[in-house]
C-alpha cells in the first residue's frame, strides 16, 4: 500500500478506504494481530490502541476474522460428522475428431471420510461444557463433622499425632 504522506504506519494511512480494505483482507486471510501490526510497521500494542481509538479499524479486522473463522467452524463441523466427496481421474486423451490431445474425465470414484473422533470431542467441550468439559466445577454445602474423640489423648500424645515437637 502507498502511502501518501511517506510517514510509515500511521493511522491515518489505514484510515482510508484503500487501507481499510488492506486490514480486512489480511485478516481474512488468517493473519493474527501481530503479524498484521508488523506489515503495518506498527507494534502490537499500538495496533491495539488503534482499534480502541478508532472503530473503522477495528470493525474492519472483526470483518475479515469473522469471514475466516465461519470457515474454519465450517470445517471443524464438517469433519466432526464425516462427509463424501468425488475424487474424479482425468487423463490427456487423444481425440481423434479433432485431432488434438484433451484431458478427459476417466473415472469418477465417491469417497467417504468418517466422522472425526477429536473434532467431534472438541465441538462438544466448547458448545456444551457443562455436559462434556473434563474439570468439573463440583460445589459442597453442609458442614463435615469430625465424630473422632481425642478428649483421652495426652498433650503428648496429641503433639506426636500432629507431629510438633516441642
Amino acid at each position: 500500500m502507498a502511502k501518501k504522506t511517506g510517514r510509515k504506519g500511521k493511522y491515518h494511512d489505514w484510515l482510508t478506504n484503500e487501507g481499510l480494505l488492506t486490514l480486512e483482507g489480511w485478516a481474512r486471510d488468517g493473519l493474527i494481530d501481530e503479524q498484521i501490526a508488523h506489515n503495518i510497521g506498527i507494534s502490537r500494542s499500538t495496533l491495539n490502541d488503534w482499534k480502541l481509538k478508532y472503530p473503522d479499524i477495528s470493525d474492519a479486522l472483526k470483518r475479515g476474522k469473522e469471514v475466516v473463522d465461519r470457515q474454519v467452524e465450517n470445517a471443524l463441523l464438517k469433519n466432526a460428522l464425516g462427509f463424501q466427496y468425488d475424487e474424479v481421474t482425468r487423463e490427456n486423451v487423444w481425440d481423434e475428431d479433432k485431432q488434438v490431445h484433451r484431458m478427459t474425465v476417466t473415472k469418477v470414484v465417491t469417497k467417504e471420510v468418517k466422522p472425526d473422533t477429536t473434532a467431534q470431542i472438541f465441538w462438544l467441550k466448547n458448545r456444551k461444557p457443562n455436559e462434556w468439559r473434563d474439570k468439573r466445577d463440583i460445589e459442597h454445602s453442609g458442614t463435615v463433622q469430625n465424630n473422632v474423640d481425642l478428649s483421652a489423648l495426652s498433650v503428648e500424645e496429641l503433639r506426636n499425632l500432629a507431629n510438633i515437637d516441642d
